[in-house]
């Protein structure tokens, strides 16, 4: 089993930046992707970024292309997400999640998941 913990949430205003961080520990040699998701009040849980742990290549959500970075540590015991110019609307809890198999935008697909950091942007 993978275990994973976020950090780096928090308020801050619109334009602003802030960097994410998921510490990944356990049973990392069965991950195939790490992606991060999020959720907002009333709303479903929606891809934001993934990666393929192995290569290191990314996919992005259009909402977030240009702005948001996904990328991890040379030990791969932390993936990073960077977001940059935030708007009102990326505020949202976001979750990390490990998959064994493949690097997909579905949720339910994610065999792991962080406990969440909340994101709050003001205008």
């Amino acid at each position: 089993q993978v275990f994973l913990a976020e950090s780096g949430g928090g308020s801050v205003q619109a334009g602003d930046s802030l960097r994410l961080s998921c510490t990944v520990s356990g049973a990392t040699f069965n991950m195939y992707a790490m992606a991060w998701f999020r959720q907002a009040p009333g709303k479903e849980r929606e891809f934001v970024a993934g990666l393929r742990w192995s290569s290191g290549t990314t996919s992005y959500a259009d909402s977030v292309k240009g702005r948001f970075t996904i990328s991890r540590n040379n030990a791969k015991t932390t993936v990073y997400l960077q977001m940059t110019n935030l708007k009102p609307e990326d505020t949202a809890v976001y979750y990390c999640a490990a998959n064994r198999k493949l690097l997909s935008t579905i949720s339910s697909s994610y065999d792991n998941w962080g406990q969440g950091t909340q994101v709050t942007v003001s205008s």
